[in-house]
């Protein structure tokens, strides 16, 4: 390439770590450049280890944060000017500068009392760059205004991130979180969420996990049991009072868990749904039942998953033996309109990021009304209509969910919506349309964790 000049001072851009103006001290005593980093964190596998760290370009402008990530190529010590040593992580990006690019090498230090972010060294200027030490940025000016703009976020690299799957269970879902995750870069840890344990103040709120705190994560993918919700809500509550992006909030699946509270939720939007009545001990069966209408009705334990806890009553007498038996046992219960034109069918709409990313149509298995795959079920692709599209996407919204399974039934009267599941499995989906689920859910993450561009304060 023909040669550069550059002065003592230049502006530089590092596209690899999302850094696209930086201004540079150039140092021909230094052999290595240096950056100021914070926040230093490695992460992933022993073999091929990676580092997370946090830069502030523009000095005096700590509210503007760049998270960068690379692959971690060495630990060395380095003597600064005043001659002090300290071990250095060191990585390898491009450096870009007048159209040009090469590979260089950089250490990660905290340069917060210098009025350079970084240092250019001797390993950055290679023999087609010379040096005018009397002067300043020969190359073309850039600006730190890239950062109060949307371009940060549009340039920003896909950088290796850390992630949090809350499970525990070993599962199809589970293990495809994490074969993903790794196969795009990330490193992606199984945490178990009974095994979490919070430090709760103002200042720093921290959780911790067998005896040591855990790290500053990207992201969280909730994958909540039914049995820990509210222990797994805490946990996902604390994580978002740090600043994680969670995929699903504490809130959303709160809400999703509890079925009177969805029901109640649904219809606030009002979102299609069977008929639903409720109450903690009427004294007269028969009213409730009235509220929905005449046999078969179904009655539904609140705390129901996978569809154990339903029950249909094809008589009014059934029924009200059905309610007597769990009123016995003290549970909470629904009691809900029976659709007979959905003839033991619904469909599931997988939702990720306000898009419909997948739907199929389960069929219960034979003699039983319900459709869960886990109770022998059998599913198959389906063309939902534009109403059902709109129907789900609204009841994901309606929680706050970034990603959710909605249940709906094919009525005479339009969509009817069942449940929303805020940890839908994945397994029966991408079996049934051959399509690649969970990468919706990464990409998701991969937008929502990137750079956001930062508004200019108002001058005094």
């Amino acid at each position: 390439m023909d040669k550069l000049n550059f002065g003592w001072e230049e502006w530089i851009s590092l596209p690899g770590l999302g850094l696209p103006a930086v201004k540079v001290k150039v140092d021909t005593g230094a052999r290595t450049s240096a950056l100021h980093a914070h926040d230093i964190e490695i992460f992933g596998p022993s073999s091929k280890p990676k580092v997370r760290f946090n830069v502030h370009p523009i000095p005096g402008r700590d509210d503007i944060v760049i998270t960068c990530s690379a692959t971690l190529i060495d630990r060395r010590e380095v003597t600064s000017s005043n001659g002090e040593s300290e071990q250095r992580f060191v990585i390898e990006t491009d450096l870009d500068v007048a159209g040009k690019s090469w590979p260089i090498e950089i250490t990660l230090t905290d340069r917060g009392g210098m009025t350079s972010r970084m240092l250019l060294g001797r390993q950055a200027l290679n023999d087609q760059i010379t040096i005018s030490a009397t002067e300043r940025r020969l190359q073309p000016e850039l600006s730190y205004d890239v950062y109060h703009s949307a371009a940060v976020r549009k340039t920003a690299p896909k950088r290796s991130l850390r992630i949090a799957v809350l499970s525990r269970e070993d599962n199809y879902s589970t293990r495809r979180l994490v074969e993903v995750g790794e196969a795009r870069g990330h490193t992606v840890e199984v945490i178990d969420t009974t095994r979490c344990y919070m430090a709760i103040n103002a200042m720093a709120p921290e959780v911790h996990y067998d005896g040591k705190r855990l790290p500053r994560y990207d992201a969280v993918i909730p994958r909540i049991g039914a049995s820990v919700t509210p222990y797994g809500c805490a946990v996902i509550r604390q994580f978002e009072t740090i600043g994680t992006y969670c995929v699903n909030g504490s809130a959303g699946i709160l809400a999703s868990r509890d079925k009177l509270h969805a029901h109640q939720v649904l219809a606030s939007k009002r979102i299609g749904m069977p008929t639903t009545a409720f109450a903690a001990s009427p004294k007269d069966t028969s009213n409730l039942m009235a509220l929905v209408g005449t046999a078969p009705l179904i009655v539904k334990l609140l705390e129901s998953t996978q569809g154990k806890g339903v029950v249909l009553a094809e008589t009014k007498k059934a029924a009200e033996s059905v309610i007597d038996a769990f009123r016995g046992l003290k549970a909470n219960f629904l009691v809900q309109d029976f659709v007979k034109e959905a003839a033991g069918e619904d469909i599931r709409c997988l939702v990720v990021a306000g898009k419909v990313v997948a739907a199929m149509k389960r069929t219960g298995a034979e003699g039983d009304f319900r459709s869960n795959l886990h109770r022998g079920g059998s599913a198959t692709v389906v063309r939902i209509t534009k109403e059902e599209r709109d129907t789900a996407l609204r009841a994901a919204r309606a929680f706050g969910l970034g990603k959710a399974g909605v249940d709906l039934l094919r009525s005479s009267t339009g969509p009817k919506v069942l449940e929303v599941n805020s940890s839908p499995g994945f397994e029966g989906i991408e079996k049934a349309t051959g399509k690649d689920i969970v990468a919706k859910v990464y990409d998701e993450i991969e937008v929502r964790v990137r750079p956001k561009p930062v508004r200019r304060r108002k001058s005094d």
